[in-house]
């Protein structure tokens, strides 16, 4: 990676540029990898499969191109900064419509500015894509302190508050007045607090999940319709049998990430329990990015930081919030989310879609994000 220029508060041009060497220790070990065994006909059941490890390690080994994807991402401005003293990488992609409205967007866990690429264009520039140009968009689209190409972060208490200031500083850095807010999954944390943190100047949030769950006391799910009895159903199972990374990042980081930075294999394993229903090479562009930069353990540290914030604050959020949720997702239950969330105006769910709506049901995400905006300037 080449940052151009100094200063703390500078703003530098930033280009994907993973040495050579790096490449070539990645096939070297992705050729002597040591695989585990599988009990007959185990599936899923037990965690990702082994079949679907060595078919991925294949392509990977084999067929997979990073040059392709680090020319595809570079052919969108990227900028670094420093802010709180954390090295901030993001894209930032202006739309040829002078008074399109900025938005800043944060990826996943364990994804990447990469979540978005398939709808940059769209909201960007939507006359060439058919759509309307008073519905574009100024992008902002930066890596998670911690991820990726923001680099690892080296002190304590980076939690998703502490993000959200630092978020508001960055669209201040860049001269945005008045911006909207959008988040998936850990953006979806990270995006309500950004609202919280700087109210003064965003329009709106807009999330594909509100991750507000019962509280314990029953009498919050009294009077729910038997589709938000189901979707507590989930919630209960989720907390019961699911969300293996959510425990383990949460509690104990440090342990898993001794075998994430030592072994690809165990990386994109780690990955492909959330990422694995996506197209292959997204797939293995997201481990790479996080196996070349070595930030898979620092980024399982912002699960920890947020279950250990001793700044949480009170209070619902009261900026407007709107949510697409989407079929083969977490599912919010918008009672729940009223608790959390004081200025709910607009809640949707989708019959289509998954964790990573952007990237297969882009047209329907954009959709809703470009009317919520359209209504929350």
């Amino acid at each position: 990676m080449r940052c151009e220029g100094s200063g703390m508060t500078e703003i530098r041009e930033f280009t994907i540029d993973i040495p050579q060497a790096d490449l070539d220790d990645l096939a070297d070990r992705l050729a002597r990898a040591r695989f585990t065994d599988e009990l007959p006909d185990a599936g899923e059941d037990y965690g990702v499969s082994l079949e679907r490890v060595r078919s991925l390690v294949q392509r990977w080994r084999d067929g997979y191109d990073w040059r392709a994807w680090e020319k595809r991402l570079n052919a969108f401005p990227q900028f670094a900064t420093t802010i709180d003293g954390q090295n901030v990488h993001f894209l930032h992609v202006r739309s040829p419509e002078p008074d399109a409205t900025p938005l800043i967007l944060t990826h996943s866990w364990p994804g990447s500015v990469l979540d978005f690429i398939d709808v940059i264009g769209p909201l960007s520039d939507p006359r060439a894509h058919g759509g309307d140009p008073a519905d574009a968009f100024h992008l902002v689209i930066p890596s998670i302190p911690g991820f990726a190409f923001s680099g690892r972060t080296a002190e304590k208490g980076w939690n998703r508050y502490r993000i959200a200031r630092a978020w508001a500083e960055l669209m201040r850095r860049l001269g945005y007045e008045r911006y909207g807010v959008h988040g998936n999954d850990a953006g979806a944390l990270i995006a309500p607090e950004v609202g919280r943190a700087d109210p003064q100047h965003v329009a709106g949030v807009h999330v594909t999940q509100v991750f507000s769950f019962p509280s314990g006391d029953p009498a919050e799910l009294e009077g729910l319709s038997d589709e938000d009895r189901g979707r507590v159903q989930f919630l209960q199972w989720w907390n019961e049998n699911g969300g293996a990374h959510d425990k383990m990042q949460s509690l104990a980081p440090q342990t898993i990430a001794h075998a994430l930075a030592d072994s690809p294999v165990a990386q994109l394993a780690w990955s492909a329990q959330l990422i694995g229903s996506l197209d292959s090479d997204l797939v293995l562009t997201n481990v790479s990015i996080y196996w070349f930069t070595n930030t898979a353990g620092s980024a399982a540290r912002l699960y920890f930081e947020d279950r250990h914030a001793s700044d949480k604050p009170e209070g619902p959020t009261t900026v407007p919030l709107g949510l697409a949720n989407f079929k083969y997702d977490f599912q919010s239950i918008r009672a729940l989310g009223e608790r959390d969330h004081a200025n709910i105006v607009s809640w949707r769910y989708y019959d289509e879609g998954s964790h990573y709506s952007a990237h297969d049901a882009p047209a329907t995400l954009v959709a809703d994000m470009r009317e919520f905006f359209r209504n929350n300037q």
